[in-house]
């Protein structure tokens, strides 16, 4: 089965995400039904830093948790063919843990493996790595709506 790679263009003609909380820089494999392995680079023009921690700068875990879902939700946009007329739901965050400090200069690995999907409930399994570390995982459920502009 063949491998799909996504720049940060085309990341962005797929999710309606943008500055400061676009938190996916590329797709560097996704493989229909199996996996998606994003990268998000972690620097300290992130505007998250100014307040968490001053002098101390970590990546809320809710972010970390939030870049795994966009790559959950452009692994199912690219598969399903949907368009840019939905949106990416979060319907549930299971079994959340923290296992290390996402800081500046890390290079955040976000590697999803495709659970299964019922009735356009999709679900995922998710893990974070700094290097082979890992330091957050999750079990995540995502749906699509009609997109509604405001």
């Amino acid at each position: 089965m063949e491998t799909m790679v996504l720049t940060t263009q085309e990341i962005m003609k797929l999710l309606p995400h943008r500055y400061p909380f676009l938190l996916v820089d590329r797709i560097v494999e996704l493989e229909e039904g199996k996996k998606a392995v994003g990268i998000k680079n972690v620097t300290i023009n992130e505007p998250f830093f100014q307040g968490h921690f001053p002098g101390h700068p970590i990546m809320p875990g809710v972010l970390i948790i939030e870049a795994m879902a966009q790559v959950g939700g452009l692994y199912a946009m690219v598969v399903n063919k949907i368009g840019d007329d939905k949106v990416t739901y979060f319907a549930g965050i299971d079994n959340a843990r923290f296992r290390k400090p996402v800081v500046p200069g890390d290079v955040l690995r976000i590697e999803l493996e495709m659970i299964n999907c019922k009735r356009g409930l999709y679900c995922f399994s998710g893990k974070a790595y700094v290097e082979d570390v890992l330091v957050a995982e999750a079990e995540l459920k995502a749906t699509f709506a009609p997109r509604q502009e405001a």
